[in-house]
C-alpha cells in the first residue's frame, strides 16, 4: 500500500488532475488549480485525516468495508457530477460555447480525468475503462448542461439538472450493475 505521503499525492491527482488537463487543453496557464490555494488545502487535510483513520481502524476495515464502498460510491458520483458541470462551463466560458463537441469533451475529462492519473499511478487499469457507466455518465451530463446552458440559458438550471443525471446514471449503474458490453480476448471459445 501507499505511505501517508502517497496517499496524500495520489489524493490530489485524483482531485485535481482533470482540471489540469482541462485547463491546459483550453489554454488556461496556469490551471485554476494553482490560483485557488483553498480548495488544495480541503483536498489535502482531507486526504490526511481519511487517512489517519483508516490507519486507526485498519484492523475493523473488512467488517464494514461494504458500508465504506457504498458511501464513497455516493460522494464519487457527487464529484464526478460537479467536476463534469464545473468542466463543461469552464469550457464554455473560455469560448467554446459553440461548439458542442468540445463543451461535453472537456466537461468528461474534468470530471474523469483525475480518476484515471490515479489508476496509473497505483499501477492497475483506469476504474473508467472497465466498471460501470461512468464516462458514459459524464458525457451524458456535459451534453445535458451544454444543451441547457445554450438553449435555457440559465447556469443554475443547467448545472442542477446535469447534476442530478450523473448521479442518478452513476447510483443505478451501480445498484443494477449495468455495464457497457466488453470482450474479453484472453478467454477461450468452447
Amino acid at each position: 500500500g501507499l505511505d501517508l505521503f502517497g496517499v496524500m499525492f495520489v489524493s490530489c491527482i485524483t482531485a485535481f488532475g482533470g482540471g489540469i488537463v482541462r485547463d491546459l487543453l483550453l489554454g488556461l496557464n496556469p490551471p485554476a488549480v494553482f490560483h485557488n490555494f483553498p480548495i488544495f488545502m480541503i483536498a489535502f487535510l482531507t486526504s490526511f485525516i481519511v487517512f489517519i483513520v483508516a490507519y486507526i481502524k485498519r484492523s475493523h476495515f473488512s467488517s464494514f468495508k461494504t458500508k465504506v464502498e457504498y458511501i464513497n460510491n455516493f460522494f464519487d458520483a457527487i464529484g464526478l457530477a460537479a467536476f463534469t458541470v464545473i468542466g463543461s462551463e469552464v469550457g464554455y466560458i473560455n469560448g467554446f460555447s459553440e461548439n458542442g463537441f468540445i463543451i461535453i469533451v472537456i466537461g468528461m475529462l474534468t470530471g474523469i480525468g483525475g480518476g484515471i492519473f490515479r489508476d496509473i499511478l497505483i499501477d492497475t487499469a483506469p476504474f473508467v475503462f472497465k466498471k460501470h457507466v461512468y464516462a458514459v455518465a459524464a458525457i451524458c451530463g456535459s451534453f445535458l448542461y451544454y444543451i441547457l446552458r445554450k438553449y435555457v440559458g440559465n447556469v443554475s438550471l443547467a448545472s442542477v439538472f446535469a447534476m442530478v443525471s450523473v448521479i442518478l446514471l452513476r447510483l443505478l449503474a451501480t445498484h443494477f450493475r449495468w455495464r457497457l458490453p466488453k470482450i474479453d480476448i484472453h478467454s477461450e471459445n468452447t
